[in-house]
């Protein structure tokens, strides 16, 4: 009988060792794989398909990727808005969206209704969205906020997400000359453009807006802003899902601080990692003591410091949250490569304060500060994301 009792001991022993295992096995197996339905929706091309003083259609071409290897990923439901932005009333200025699925094993339905689809795995689909604009006067639209909505259903559940676009529709004169102002150092040039959006390149922003009036020995300064809504980043608060660590280290910075809120410092934690937030915090407290501040941001990474949460640029990127951009040195090789024109990517405010993220080789950082100092860009509605410098010669 001990021993019908012992081996059936051993066996229920073995049976929960089996059973932990195959436990742990599907636990390390769901951390392993991708989560959240890795469903990306492009950005796409749009272009002006009628452009009529009262009517415009906007279109533009999204492609669905399906980033997992293995899993299929449906989209059940794919609608989309607009929200027009413009120097003047909108009263009399009308507007509707449509979606059109652009599969290729399957036809658009001509009433319009999106019908399920699936995404299969690492493969794409197409779709078109367009935005028929009338009104008595276009003339004074800035730009169109076109917001895709579309529900992913597949491994995560069902989770319903939102593409943001945004789409100039006001073009400024190239050949416009700027007011020059004499900073001492040098002549500045603030070039008003289009709102800058992701749809744009900032070396093509470049040739369009500053080559035609260059004059050999100019330097090209871009805001850091602008080039990273143009590399596209930027996230609404509603696609941030602030944790622990964030929630809690945000109530000790100051109310403008683009980090005192749980969604701004949720961004800069999604960059550099819940524990180097959480560590720099702790060290920049303690160096604080001891009268040594801003440590936390030297030990946060750059992110800290050019983060900007909602309200900090100009409409519609104020209800976003814009990181610093990626690779600025990258860019201003670039443009130089493309343009002839030394270049680089500054971050200037009124108050003087300026901070040279990337410059070409040929450039002094030192001469960069003098010459924006006065931030002749602005921090208002200016749009004039690019300045000029023209460097005065050394007798004047």
């Amino acid at each position: 009988m001990i021993r019908v009792i012992e081996t059936l001991a051993t066996g229920i022993a073995a049976a929960g060792s089996l059973l932990a295992l195959g436990g742990l096995g599907l636990e390390l197996n769901y951390r392993l794989l991708p989560r959240g339905n890795k469903l990306e929706l492009t950005a796409g091309e749009w272009h002006l398909a009628i452009s009529e003083p009262n009517h415009y259609l906007l279109v533009g071409e999204m492609e669905f990727r399906n980033l997992t290897k293995r899993f299929e990923i449906m989209l059940p439901s794919v609608r989309a808005g607009v929200k027009l932005l413009s120097d003047g009333s909108l009263d009399d200025v009308t507007s509707k969206t449509k979606v059109i699925p652009c599969h290729n094993d399957a036809s658009a339905r001509a009433d319009d209704y999106w019908f399920g689809y699936i995404v299969k795995a690492q493969k794409t689909t197409k779709i078109k969205v367009s935005v028929d604009i009338q009104g008595q006067d276009l003339s004074k639209l800035q730009s169109a906020w076109v917001q895709v909505n579309y529900v992913t259903y597949g491994p995560g559940g069902r989770i319903p997400k939102v593409r943001h676009v945004v789409v100039p529709l006001q073009f400024p004169n190239s050949e416009t000359v700027p007011n020059a102002r004499n900073v001492g150092v040098a002549e500045v040039l603030p070039i008003r453009t289009h709102i800058l959006t992701e749809l744009d390149h900032p070396v093509e922003i470049v040739k369009r807006y500053v080559l035609p009036r260059a004059q050999k020995g100019d330097i090209v300064a871009l805001a850091e802003t602008p080039l990273a809504l143009m590399q596209g980043r930027y996230r609404h608060p509603s696609e941030v899902k602030p944790g622990w660590a964030a929630k809690r280290v945000c109530l000790f910075f100051l109310p403008m601080s683009s980090l005192a809120t749980a969604c701004g410092m949720q961004t800069l934690v999604d960059v550099v990692g819940p524990w180097r937030v959480v560590a720099a915090f702790a060290i920049g407290a303690v160096a604080k003591v001891f009268g040594k501040p801003g440590v936390f941001y030297q030990l946060a990474g750059e992110q800290a410091r050019l983060i900007d949460d909602v309200t900090g640029t100009l409409p519609p990127f104020d209800q976003f949250i814009v990181l610093g951009p990626d690779n600025p040195q990258q860019v201003v090789e670039q443009i130089q490569r493309e343009t002839g024109l030394a270049a680089a990517i500054v971050d200037a405010n009124d108050l003087k304060a300026v901070k040279i993220l990337a410059a070409t080789s040929d450039l002094s950082v030192t001469f960069l500060e003098q010459a924006l100092r006065s931030n002749p860009a602005g921090n208002a509605d200016e749009r004039t994301p690019v300045v000029v410098i023209r460097p005065l010669p050394k007798n004047s």
